[in-house]
């Protein structure tokens, strides 16, 4: 078992050191060739938890084995509820406060359905204007069209009905 244990750890170590001083080189250089390895399920399932999960393990069985004098059954326990505790510690107090700071001004056009604005330029009965919607943390300007068919002012409170490939088609917000 100890083996395994010195294996995992070993695992920890070098995946800690390769994504510190490649991390960046490597996900620029490859461009997000990697990204089919991404995992999609539950949030909390995060390589960089796995990773201190399975060096806690190692460590934790190996550090067993030499100074306890458990069974073999009873240190890989311990070792397995030590890399549980280490995971969620890793996912708590490093990566959940990292995934809640990221902060980006990129939006798909879909958003904005359903987002209020406001008319810069008049909007005609047949014709397009320019709105200013409020998206994340900044605003944008697009072209758009009279979802109802009647003239909106410059000024006018309106909401995004529909996103249209060339315009927003936009309704006077009641």
């Amino acid at each position: 078992m100890e083996t395994v244990y010195l294996s995992c750890l070993a695992f920890g170590v070098l995946f800690a050191i390769v994504s510190v001083v490649l991390g960046d080189i490597l996900g620029s250089f490859l461009d997000g060739a990697l990204d089919f390895l991404s995992v999609d399920g539950h949030h909390i399932f995060q390589p960089a938890a796995a990773a201190g999960a399975v060096t806690a393990f190692g460590g934790a069985g190996l550090m067993m084995e030499k100074y306890s004098s458990l069974p073999a059954s009873g240190i890989a326990l311990l070792s397995v509820l030590a890399a549980a505790a280490c995971s969620l510690l890793v996912f708590f107090l490093y990566v959940r406060p990292m995934q809640n700071s990221e902060s980006t001004s990129g939006y798909s056009m879909q958003e904005l359905g359903g987002s209020i604005g406001e008319v810069l330029t008049a909007i005609p009965a047949r014709g397009c204007g320019e709105v200013l919607v409020r998206i994340g943390a900044g605003v944008t300007n697009h072209t758009a069209e009279s979802f109802d068919g009647t003239d909106i002012p410059t000024g006018s409170k309106v909401v995004v009905v529909e996103v249209k490939p060339d315009a927003l088609a936009v309704s006077i917000l009641k």
